[in-house]
């Protein structure tokens, strides 16, 4: 039987690893990393540095390989998205039988938390392994610290989306506070300003953070160029943000 463990990592930071996590690496017999292309090399690069800092002396074997693109064009959203599930399963798949074609411990380091606005555990399912999940640092943990503000007024909801939804759908009835996830479009900018303030970090956690806040109104364009600046500067960009309404 294959053991796969799925370690949330947080923002990107070292020292967003638990304990539990660096234990979990040092007991792998194999730690995945996935490869999305040569504008994204960083987000390989940034889990190297997090096995070398905790795997000191620990003979772990590492297997990097091409993950598979998601159809963007493909105006069946859901549908594109299961499809490429299945192809990251087969590549998944493809490196376990590879590296332990017998049985042994596998580990995949995941974004975030694996069990927030991620789909490890969706694209595991497609598998016949036994999967453990170690839980991680969230984005939303990360913003909050960053902006040293809590998450939720006194008593309040909050509710969690994504720029999709935002953008479709316009604010949510019933929450006064939305943190945004998944927004490569800043759907935020669709919402009538008056009376919201945002909060909105990209890179959280990392040495190149980027934070801004303010009514939406004031802040909201400063966002957008500063997003599409980091972006075009890296390469690649993670951020989200919370909107709160008076």
């Amino acid at each position: 039987m294959i053991q796969l463990t799925l370690i949330g990592i947080g923002t990107g930071n070292p020292d967003h690893l638990t304990l539990q996590a660096i234990a979990a690496l040092r007991d792998a017999d194999l730690v995945l990393i996935p490869l999305k292309g040569e504008d994204k090399a960083d987000l390989a690069g940034l889990r190297r540095a997090m096995l070398d800092r905790h795997l000191t002396g620990a003979p772990v074997r590492l297997a990097e390989f091409d993950l598979p693109r998601r159809d963007a064009d493909d105006p069946d959203y859901l549908g594109a998205v299961e499809r490429w599930h299945d192809g990251i399963a087969l590549a998944w798949q493809a490196q376990i039988s590879r590296h332990l074609p017998q049985s042994g411990r596998v580990a995949l380091l995941v974004w975030g938390d694996p069990s927030l606005y991620d789909s490890s555990l969706r694209i595991a399912a497609r598998l016949d392994l036994a999967v453990t999940v170690i839980p991680g640092i969230t984005a939303i943990q990360a913003l909050c610290a960053a902006h040293a503000i809590p998450l939720n007024d006194l008593g309040a909801p909050v509710q969690i989306t994504t720029g999709r939804m935002l953008r479709d759908h316009g604010w949510p009835a019933g929450a006064d506070t939305l943190v945004v996830m998944l927004d490569g479009g800043c759907a935020f900018q669709t919402l009538p300003a008056q009376g919201v303030r945002i909060w909105w970090g990209a890179f959280l956690g990392m040495e190149q953070q980027i934070l801004d806040h303010g009514p939406l109104s004031e802040a909201g364009p400063r966002i957008i160029r500063r997003r599409a600046e980091a972006r075009a500067a890296h390469g690649w960009i993670m951020d989200c943000y919370l909107l709160r309404r008076a």
